[in-house]
This record gives structure tokens, sequence and C-alpha cells, in this order.
């Protein structure tokens, strides 16, 4: 399955748009319950105003929740960016980690969000499991649990290791334009000859 989407896709780039791994850290954090294209349009003005781990831990945060309000649970957002960032800046020099390990120790920064990370800017194996790869790992018989962390194990079993990562994000391009949750068009599926689930909807 991870060459038929290759074949299908062969570039993924990420959609979030961002220059360095501290603003990939920061869009995917407000990518949480957020469309890419909302977050895209808030990010020049919050890396304009706040280009570094350094400025953003200073911040003020009535002024970041402002930035982004479009992008939804602002609240909880601007406290994330401003404790990851801090926590960058005192617990590791100001350098981004680089390990599954202690991104996930970053306010705001879970499996999926260091996975990201890893996955597309330092190279590293890692498969970032949203709820678009959630579906489709199960639907596609790959896995029969909802658990992320279970799911991401399975798919690491099935998917060649120096595909993880592009693979991942295939599959949520996959599911926002051709699987989605409902009325999924299975007619034009690349993966419908080895759909376990093709017919049911």
């Amino acid at each position: 399955m991870a060459e038929i989407l290759a074949e299908e896709r062969p570039v993924v780039p990420v959609p979030l748009d961002h220059r360095n791994e501290f603003e990939l850290l920061a869009a995917t954090i407000l990518s949480a319950q957020c469309t890419d294209k909302m977050v895209n349009t808030v990010t020049p003005a919050l890396f304009a105003r706040y280009p570094t781990p350094t400025e953003l831990a200073m911040a003020d945060i009535t002024e970041v929740e402002e930035i982004i309000r479009p992008t939804g649970f602002f609240h909880s957002k601007a406290k994330s960016l401003i404790g990851m960032a801090a926590a960058i800046e005192e617990r590791f020099g100001g350098d981004m980690p680089t390990t599954m390990d202690d991104l996930v120790t970053l306010p705001g920064v879970g499996r999926k969000t260091a996975s990201v990370l890893l996955g597309h800017w330092f190279d590293e194996p890692a498969i970032a499991v949203d709820t678009h790869v959630l579906r489709l790992a199960r639907r596609l018989g790959l896995t029969d649990s909802d658990d992320p962390v279970r799911v991401e194990a399975d798919l690491k079993e099935v998917w060649p290791r120096d595909m993880w990562a592009d693979t991942g994000l295939r599959l949520i391009m996959h599911g926002r334009e051709v699987c989605p949750a409902r009325r999924p068009r299975c007619d034009e599926c690349a993966l419908r000859n080895a759909c376990v689930s093709r017919g049911a909807f």
C-alpha cells in the first residue's frame, strides 16, 4: 500500500508553511482541530512577532491569543506555544530537541506532533497518526485498534521504514481527498483492490 500511495502522490510537501523546525513545531501545535489553510493565515504574523523560542517564551499571552484566535482553542494553544518555547530555552539551551522522548516533554507536544517534526524536518523514521490515519488504517485492515500508539506500531510493521513519514502524510492527504469519514469515493481510490472495507459504505 505504501508503494501504491507513493506512485499516486510522489511528492508530499508538508501543508503547513514553515522555514525552520521551530516554525514547523509551532504550526503543528496550532493545527489541532483546525485546517492547515487557517493555520497558514495566522503563522506569518505570529512568526514575524516571535521569530524564535526566545521571543515567544517572553510573550504576553494575550497578544499571542489575539494572533492565533482564528485557529480555535486559542487560550490553550497560546499557553502551549509559550510553554513550549520556554521549555526549549530553559531545558534545551534554546536548541530544538531531536528525539521523541524529549519532544513529548514540551507543552502541547504529543506523539503525533513530535512525529511530524521528526519525520519531516529531522528526516527520522516516524509516523504521525492523526484522525485520518486512524480511520484509514482500520478501513484498510492494517490495524484493529483505536489507540494511536498501537496503530503507529502496527503501521510500522507493514510499511517500509524509509517510507514511514511520507506514507503517513500521503494517507492523511488520501483521507482528506478520496476517503473521508462519510461517502468515501471508492471508485476513485488507488487502494480499492487492497481495501477490506470496499463497498461497505
